[in-house]
């Protein structure tokens, strides 16, 4: 059955992750999504490796890692925009195209004559999605930007990492590109949105993205405890600002993660561990006052889970329903029951590699579920098949 997308065509001036993320997402809900690439280089991503896919007789590819994994489903057109046949190209391909993201400089595109401006009296029905740093206004509009400047600035490594004053205190990011990842989502959401009203309507829409804006928008309850106290929000490490407790506990062999979120949880986690005094402990009554005790909480709980293994006390805690896991790591969540069970990983016909892995899509649709019909594409490999679909010839 066809994605629920499939009548949709995207038009993807986009590289790295925050761009090509969005046009993946909607690749797998089936749009048909053209990616304009440099010819000779490509994305950029495509040499951010190693590791680079491994052909089928051993040899290395060019396929680093990091490209495979953004670019899922979409067919690579090799152009170049600094010639005015590449221009051309791109000028036929937005004539045809309900969606459009970019992430070039402010005004890069509009030296080429491609800017939301140039084509809209091509296609009054295309949605234009611009994603930069800083968005298209403001004093850093023209700064350029990646994940890990928006979250040193965005105030996402204020908060992220151990606290002061404990063994490896000090400011982290995040171990993925969380802020290219949110970007990419919200681009999602927004060129989806603008396609529901331009059914109304029949206009299209620019959209301005900022990855800044984007991570502000994401600092969810740090910001509102930020804003409600007037308190700036400080690194906690494992420990939940909020909620108590929820943090990483050692046990005899080795970490244990338990998160609690209400008070009969903690009453439940009490009764796991052997230890319903401290269910009854005024200090710990109230999440309120175990996030006021917390340092007296955590001393408590750690004397008591460090006597036993990890698979003991989850024998123990998952019965009663007290959430609790231990920290895998990547080889183990593909490993892990759920996960395969969730089929979260996919193998694709690839031309060099005979297969590659991917990381499968996690929504589910019940009726049209979602169908991967084309690897990451080679660079250019679909160049002659959408020049001819254009009623072009190469070099015209």
């Amino acid at each position: 059955m066809a994605g629920p997308l499939s009548h949709v065509k995207v038009l993807d001036l986009s590289r790295v992750m925050a761009g090509p993320w969005a046009g993946q997402m909607l690749a797998d809900l089936g749009a048909d999504v053209i990616k304009v690439e440099r010819p000779g280089a490509g994305d950029d991503t495509r040499s951010w490796g190693p590791p680079f896919l491994t052909a089928a007789d051993g040899s290395p590819t060019r396929e680093a890692g990091y490209f495979l994994s953004v670019n899922r489903g979409k067919r690579s057109v090799a152009v170049d925009l600094d010639q005015p046949q590449g221009q051309a190209v791109v000028r036929a391909l937005a004539a045809r195209s309900d969606i459009l993201i970019e992430n070039f400089k402010v005004g890069t595109l509009a030296r080429f004559g491609l800017s939301y401006e140039d084509l809209k009296p091509l296609n009054r029905g295309l949605i234009y999605c611009s994603i930069t740093g800083f968005g298209q206004t403001g004093p850093r509009a023209s700064h350029a930007a990646y994940d890990f400047l928006i979250q040193a600035m965005g105030g996402l490594m204020s908060v992220t990492g151990e606290r002061a004053g404990r063994p490896g205190a000090g400011p982290q990011k995040v171990g993925l590109p969380i802020v290219d990842i949110m970007t990419g989502m919200y681009a999602s959401v927004a060129v989806l949105a603008a396609l529901a009203r331009r059914t109304e309507t029949g206009e299209g829409d620019f959209i301005d993205l900022g990855m800044l804006d984007v991570q502000t928008g994401i600092l969810a309850n740090q910001a509102m405890n930020h804003l409600v106290s007037g308190r700036v929000p400080q690194r906690t490490g494992n420990a939940h600002p909020n909620i108590q407790p929820q943090d990483v506990f050692p046990c005899a062999d080795g970490d244990l993660v338990i998160v609690v979120g209400n008070d009969a949880q903690f009453v439940k986690l009490c009764q796991g561990l052997g230890a319903p005094a401290l269910a009854a402990d005024e200090r710990f009554i109230t999440n309120a006052a175990r996030v006021r005790h917390v340092d007296a909480l955590r001393e408590a709980l750690a004397m008591v889970l460090a006597g036993q293994s990890r698979q003991h006390w989850i024998s123990r805690l998952e019965p009663l329903g007290v959430p609790c896991g231990p920290i895998n790591t990547i080889d183990e969540v593909f490993d892990d029951p759920q996960v395969r069970h969730r089929a979260m990983r996919v193998d694709l016909p690839h031309p060099l590699a005979g297969t590659v892995p991917q990381v499968a899509n996690p929504i589910r649709f019940r009726a049209a579920p979602i169908e991967y019909h084309r690897a990451p594409p080679l660079l250019g490999e679909h160049t002659l098949e959408v020049l001819r679909e254009l009623g072009l010839e190469p070099g015209h």
